[in-house]
């Protein structure tokens, strides 16, 4: 027991120490007085966002990059809400935006992956952005990208995304997690094995994009718009994917409000992992599975007598040691170290959360935005 609980703990130590390693491999990226030259094309799917459209609309209108040179496509994912009314009244009052909404399209599993072509096909640009319509944009969003899109010529950036508005315990919990997993995607750049990444801060050309046929091969799954997305930029080019470390890049968003809405996303999170190409992802999702469950069970093996009480210590205080490392580099890069108060509950109540929404995921059914998809 002890040989395989060591296994364990040095394979999980030294994913986590290559991610901590792999961090501070990411340059930070210093913007440059450049003339911006880039056009973009921003795709919003949206469905019912009829309360979060307002924020979102006043962070698009203190863009500083020069209207001339993006446009901005909403499409209506079959909204019940006052949402369309919200985007038609803002583009009647901005008219100097090239703003429009079109309806989707449904024609696979996913209607967000639907919502994303269907905008492309109708987009005017080659360099495509995605968010979401319960995002805020940071006023330099696009000038952060014309940079690098410059300065480096590649086919996808990847962009950080963090929460607000954190107000309780049960929304500094999901901001903890959330910053291991930005933690982790910051690393797995670094040391050059890419595995995560978010569509709500991503850019991508769109020659490429339909060079690799789009989503086609994974479109009958309703999650994953971005990361297998990532997948197939990587497989053409990888040293043309970049991570943009720039503060002025964060695209925020908001912490679910209950436990029901946040189980539901963690599960529609969860069910597109068995489909990942990547070795390194699906070791890395193993050894963090077998990690958490094995602190739920030492105690039980420890009261047992299986085992004595030095290793439940030493294995206990490792993980939270080195999980500590990679959410505080991570919350230092997102200017939210004071979160970090909440992290010793966190920390002892995330393994049988993680665990448990393994597990519901591998036999339950998810709801997500008032529709019921299959695993």
């Amino acid at each position: 027991m002890l040989v395989i609980l060591f296994i364990i703990v040095v394979s999980y130590v030294l994913l986590i120490g290559s991610l901590i390693y792999g961090f501070d491999k990411v340059p930070l990226i210093q913007l440059q007085d450049l003339a911006p030259k880039t056009k973009f094309s921003i795709v919003i799917p949206f469905r019912n966002e009829a309360s979060n459209l307002p924020i979102l609309l006043s962070s698009i209108s203190k863009l500083t990059y020069p209207k001339s040179k993006f446009e901005i496509i909403f499409v209506d994912d079959e909204s019940g809400d006052l949402s369309a009314e919200i985007i038609t009244r803002y583009i009647e009052k901005h008219k100097d935006f090239d703003v429009k909404i079109i309806n989707n399209e449904r024609i696979s599993q996913s209607p967000k992956k639907d919502a994303i072509t269907l905008a492309i096909k109708n987009s005017k640009n080659d360099w495509i952005v995605t968010t979401d319509a319960d995002c805020v944009l940071p006023k330099f969003w696009l000038d952060t990208f014309d940079d690098l899109i410059q300065n480096q010529k590649p086919n996808m950036l990847i962009a950080p995304v963090t929460y607000t508005t954190i107000d309780s315990f049960f929304r500094r919990f999901q901001l903890l997690d959330f910053l291991s997993l930005q933690g982790a995607t910051i690393g797995s750049f670094g040391i050059k094995k890419p595995i995560l990444c978010n569509g709500a801060n991503m850019a991508y050309k769109k020659s490429v994009f339909e060079s690799a046929k789009g989503f086609e091969g994974n479109s009958n799954i309703a999650s994953g718009d971005d990361i297998f997305l990532l997948e197939k930029f990587l497989k053409i080019d990888r040293n043309s994917v970049y991570y943009v470390k720039n503060t002025h890049s964060i695209v925020t968003t908001s912490a679910e409000e209950n436990f029901t809405s946040l189980k539901s996303q963690r599960v529609r999170w969860a069910s597109k992992t068995t489909r990942y190409k990547s070795a390194f992802a699906k070791l890395t999702g193993i050894l963090v599975l077998l990690m958490n469950a094995l602190l739920i069970g030492l105690p039980l093996l420890f009261a047992l007598g299986v085992i004595s009480l030095k290793p439940v210590i030493y294995t206990i205080s490792i993980k939270f040691l080195i999980d500590f490392l990679l959410i505080f580099k991570a919350s230092r890069f997102f200017n939210q170290e004071q979160y970090l108060s909440s992290y010793f509950f966190s920390f002892l109540l995330y393994p049988f959360f993680s665990v448990y929404i393994v597990f519901i995921s591998m036999f339950k059914n998810y709801k997500w935005k008032d529709r019921t998809y299959k695993k």
